[in-house]
This record gives C-alpha cells, sequence and structure tokens, in this order.
C-alpha cells in the first residue's frame, strides 16, 4: 500500500511561511540559519527533521559552522510542521 502524500507547512515567528510537499515523509519540524556574512551579505539554510531532537541538534551544528565559516551573526530557528492534506493556495 502507497503512503499517504500530505503538504507540511511551517510559519517563523517573522511571517515567513514555508510549505513542503507532497511528501509521505515522517517530517515534523522546519529549522532556518539566517547568517550575515563578513561583507553584510547574507545567507539563508534551511532543512526539515523526523523529530524535536533532532531539530535542536542543529544548534550545536550551526555554532560549529558560524564559527568555521567566520559568520559576523546568524539566527537559528525552528518551528513545528503543521499537516494538510490538500495543497495550499499559496504553495512554493
Amino acid at each position: 500500500m502507497a503512503k499517504r502524500k500530505r503538504y507540511l507547512t511551517a510559519t517563523l515567528p517573522d511571517g515567513y511561511i514555508k510549505t513542503i510537499g507532497p511528501t509521505s515523509e515522517a517530517f515534523t519540524h522546519y529549522w532556518r540559519i539566517v547568517a550575515v556574512l563578513e561583507n553584510g551579505k547574507s545567507e539563508v539554510f534551511w532543512g526539515h527533521t523526523r523529530s524535536l531532537a533532532e531539530a535542536k541538534k542543529k544548534r550545536t551544528a550551526t555554532e560549529e559552522a558560524a564559527k568555521m565559516r567566520g559568520w559576523k551573526s546568524h539566527a537559528f530557528e525552528f518551528v513545528e510542521l503543521v499537516e494538510t492534506a490538500e495543497k495550499p493556495i499559496a504553495c512554493d
């Protein structure tokens, strides 16, 4: 039997909305890093995890990346994904 496909939506505190899908994967959380580089430009890294514990572990990796890459500053956020069975209107 095929796994049911669904859409997963993350809404970050700043109002940014990211929709993932359709997927049958068991993702539970979305994470985002906004890094400010030495030249003042910024880069955004993002992904999804299968558990809250896995999302929290990304914080340690983020600290290591900041040191290794010489970021002036960075913000790390993660939020729970919300499941919907149908494609949202503004799905990217």
